[in-house]
Parts: C-alpha cells; sequence; structure tokens
C-alpha cells in the first residue's frame, strides 16, 4: 500500500490518530500516531498532515542498522536501536518523533489502517484504483 495524501479533505478529526495508537501500540494514545494533524489557523486555514513518505533516508542515516525496508516499507528494529535520534533530525519530512515512553523513535509502517477509517479520502492509498 502506498498512502497519498488530499491535505484539502482533511477536517482534523483526527480518528487517523486514534487508529494509529491503538493499532501499532494497544493505547487509545493520539500521541503515539506515526502520523500528525497540525491546524493552521486562522490563516491559511487548513490541515497539514504529516505521514511518512518511505523515502529510506532515515535507513540511509542509521549507523546501526536498525532501520529496513521490507517491500518498500521501512521499519525499525526497537532491538537494535539505540534510540540515538539521528534518523529523526535526517527525515526531511518531519515524520519520525520519539515518544517519552518508546526507546526508538516512532514513523509509519504502512498499516493502512488510517486509510480504512479515513471518511473524507484525505488519507488513501494511491495503489487502489479510486481517484480521489
Amino acid at each position: 500500500m502506498k498512502i497519498a495524501l488530499n491535505e484539502a479533505r482533511c477536517s482534523g478529526c483526527r480518528t487517523c490518530q486514534v487508529i494509529c495508537g491503538l493499532h501499532n501500540f494497544a493505547e487509545n494514545n493520539p500521541k503515539k500516531a506515526a502520523l500528525k494533524i497540525i491546524g493552521h489557523f486562522p490563516a491559511p486555514g487548513h490541515y497539514e498532515i504529516k505521514i511518512c513518505d518511505q523515502c529510506g533516508v532515515c535507513a540511509a542515516t542509521c549507523q546501526f542498522e536498525a532501520i529496513n525496508e521490507i517491500d518498500g516499507v521501512y521499519h525499525i528494529d526497537k532491538e537494535k536501536c539505540t534510540g540515538c535520534g539521528e534518523c529523526i533530525e535526517a527525515c526531511p519530512s518531519q515524520a519520525m518523533f520519539r515518544h517519552p515512553a518508546e526507546q526508538a523513535p516512532i514513523k509509519c509502517v504502512a498499516c493502512g489502517q488510517c486509510v480504512e477509517l479515513c471518511q473524507r479520502g484525505a488519507i488513501y492509498d494511491a495503489d487502489s484504483r479510486e481517484v480521489h
């Protein structure tokens, strides 16, 4: 699945953040969501969605080889990760972050839960045949 965005359709409901935290951490904790919804109000008046685009810069930066690509998606090996934060600093889309309760950074693994629950089509599967 290739996750794509149509920010103009985002209402800021943050359902995507809730399901992300539930699915990946079994917690109702949107602060652990691997995507962020940022409101820019009053001007220019829209929501920005920050999510990993799977560019691989984080993996290239990691000197501990803790980030590996599997089927086009980069995953963090929590056993190898030292929590140094170099990958967070290197991320060009600013989509990786550290949560105080986790040693390893958090990033999207393209599980698709946000795509399933986004009622407005702001987050969608670019590989699907539907036009958004």
